[in-house]
């Protein structure tokens, strides 16, 4: 007998990912909502799509079985909610809040880790807000909810503090006042309530190689399955690539997986696949946390599968089904996989753009590869969304390869064939 599994903002490349999984031949993948009723607009207005995700899904005729999410808020917080409304097994709103408010994050923190980030509470609307900080430049300043980087800002002196606070008044609503819904359906700590969901947190610039620890809770039981680098365009803050598997020590990457129980425990979540991500600094050894995700990473699943034989995809979908997750043991097609971030750091409108029939040929020229292009021609970059604060994403490229050195060769081989054009 079919069980239905409904897919908050089912897209075409994770559908692709989502049946290629084992042990799924029973299953049938339901879209609910689409991405842009979801992602795309200035601000998101997260009640109404929760009521009409509940239309979806009382008009449908059949079972229910699970719901389950890729994307970042609104998804995130919706799953909670629609699940407990069905009565469908999944982690609380409440455990996701703790990990997806910056500030209640960082408290709950502290409560179990010993090396923290020091970080304050900061209101974005008050014009003295630099006057009441304490910490010195840099600092990183950022909403306590936004995703993709978005109104996020390096500091470095007081012009830099007025700019971003300026950007950041500007932009705070479009998921500040959505947040706020949101943080209205459970019963908040005094102190999370005052913050409130359109305050900033200013935190302290932490360094090193950048990691994302994945992995899952049921029961009470934390399990890690992976660890995937995160590397820099050299000289910027935005990213070049995802690499798997994570080339850190393995001591290193082992007390990041401790770290990774300690506070998954702490804020409850259960029933639920996460994300973590760390900073390791190789000259003190110190090992910090910058955030918890508690969404599922869909920008890691390919790289699973061509390392692991399977996507991760697998335990989001065996967590919300009750069946028993499965376990990794690199029977992959490829010792070596990246998701590449091509960008263009400038604004301008894309004047040219490589159609489907060269994307597939390039593909094909290019063994091992897969390209989402993520513009079109007449798109004004800077009106894009989910963008951070210092570059616009023109493709993803995905790439897998028997060693490292591969996986930049193809990239460029890639980059060099898509032949995109601007003007100012």
């Amino acid at each position: 007998m079919a069980v239905n599994v409904f897919v908050l903002g089912l897209d075409d490349r994770n559908e692709e990912t989502l049946l290629r999984l084992p042990d799924t031949d029973d299953v049938v993948f339901h879209p609910l909502l689409t991405i842009e009723e979801l992602q795309v607009r200035d601000v998101i207005p997260v009640a109404e799509l929760v009521e009409t995700a509940m239309h979806q899904l009382k008009a449908f005729e059949g079972t229910i079985d699970a719901i389950v999410g890729y994307w970042d808020f609104p998804v995130s917080c919706m799953l909670p909610i629609l699940c407990e409304r069905f009565g469908l097994p999944s982690t609380s709103l409440e455990s996701r809040l703790k990990c997806e408010h910056k500030y209640w994050s960082r408290i709950e923190q502290d409560k179990v880790l010993g090396d923290t980030v020091a970080f304050e509470l900061v209101d974005p609307f008050d014009d003295d807000a630099l006057a009441k900080l304490r910490l010195d430049f840099p600092f990183w300043l950022k909403p306590v909810k936004a995703f993709s980087s978005e109104l996020a800002y390096r500091v470095d002196d007081r012009d830099a503090f007025t700019g971003a606070l300026a950007s950041i008044r500007d932009g705070i609503d479009r998921i500040g006042d959505p947040f706020a819904w949101v943080l209205d359906q459970v019963d908040l700590p005094p102190e999370i309530a005052a913050a409130g969901a359109k305050s900033c947190l200013a935190e302290e610039v932490i360094r090193g190689h950048q990691v994302t620890v994945e992995g899952y809770s049921l029961n009470g039981e934390v399990h890690v399955y992976g660890i995937v680098d995160t590397l820099y365009y050299p000289g910027s803050l935005s990213f070049q690539r995802y690499e798997y598997p994570s080339r850190l020590p393995e001591p290193v990457l082992a007390r990041m997986a401790d770290a990774s129980v300690k506070v998954i425990r702490q804020v409850g979540v259960d029933r639920s696949t996460f994300n973590i991500e760390f900073f390791w600094d190789e000259d003190t050894d110190r090992i910090r946390l910058l955030e918890i995700n508690t969404r599922h990473s869909q920008s890691h699943a390919l790289l699973f599968e061509s390392v692991d034989g399977m996507a991760n995809h697998a335990f989001m979908v065996a967590l919300a089904l009750g069946r028993p997750p499965p376990v990794l043991r690199g029977q992959g097609r490829a010792r070596y996989a990246a998701k590449w971030f091509l960008r263009r750091f400038e604004d301008g409108v894309v004047t040219r753009c490589p159609d489907a029939a060269q994307v597939e040929a390039l593909q094909r020229e290019v063994p091992g590869t897969t390209i989402d292009l993520l513009v079109g021609e007449g798109t004004r970059l800077a009106e894009m969304h989910d963008q951070d604060a210092y570059s616009y994403k023109l493709a993803h490229i995905f790439v897998e390869a028997d060693d490292r050195d591969e996986l930049s060769t193809k990239y460029r081989a890639c980059v060099d064939g898509l032949d995109f054009g601007f003007a100012a």
